[in-house]
């Protein structure tokens, strides 16, 4: 159950930012003693794989604040952010049992007829369905705040996305907790967003009520109907 909770919350961290899920393995595993990378997955620890992983987050934190740009990043990041969320599901569903037995890809059919890619695909898919809703939301957000909530929403998405890594990677059980949290906020926001602002026909016969059935002319017409009786 640890192993899914840990791939989960990697997977999902990955749909928002590709490179913090693997960046945080890698640094955790190289660094602490806190978490073991599985059999296969040592490469994460190298210092040139984790020099580059830090370079492309800078760029991707950059990019994804400004508006137009985060766009453009957003469908670059449809390739990449899926793979990241396979790689890291794959890493991370071993990080709670480094003993287990991973199979290094040395022959692709005998890795294909093994079963052993499922974790990989879930991963991806995960990540995949993270990716298009952060990549349907941050257009409409753009549009309804002139570009200025892209660096906010993009702030958040990536403090959410280290929120999600270490939770899985150290406990991973508050990786139900932040996906809640998460999945509620996105709930509100659909729900607000839907309901939308009161119709120009509604609010006057919100008026009509108020004033028993009886409507008032405007002002404006009401002169001009004046000076063209006189």
């Amino acid at each position: 159950m640890f192993e899914i909770l840990a791939g989960t919350g990697l997977a999902a961290a990955a749909g928002l930012n590709a490179y913090v899920p693997l960046l945080a393995l890698g640094a955790l595993a190289r660094w602490t003693d806190l978490i073991s990378t599985p059999a296969g997955w040592e490469w994460l620890t190298d210092g040139w794989v984790l020099t580059v992983l830090g370079v492309l987050l800078l760029l991707e934190v950059v990019a994804d604040k400004i508006p137009g740009v985060d766009h453009v990043n957003d469908i670059v990041q449809t390739i990449v952010r899926p793979g990241a969320g396979g790689i890291a599901f794959g890493a991370g569903v071993g990080t709670q049992d480094p003993g287990a037995a991973h199979t290094v890809v040395t022959d692709p059919a005998a890795f294909v007829s093994s079963g052993q890619w499922a974790p990989v695909l879930v991963g991806v898919l995960l990540a995949l369905a993270v990716h298009a809703a952060k990549a349907l939301l941050r257009p409409v957000v753009n549009a309804a705040t002139f570009g200025l909530g892209a660096p906010v929403l993009s702030a958040a998405e990536d403090a959410t996305s280290v929120t999600l890594s270490l939770a899985a990677l150290l406990a991973p059980l508050l990786v139900v907790g932040v996906l809640i949290v998460v999945g509620a906020v996105w709930w509100r926001w659909r729900r607000g967003r839907r309901r939308g602002p009161a119709a120009p026909a509604d609010a006057v016969s919100a008026q009509v009520r108020q004033r028993g059935g009886r409507t008032r002319p405007p002002l404006a017409d009401t002169e001009n109907a004046k000076e063209g009786t006189s």
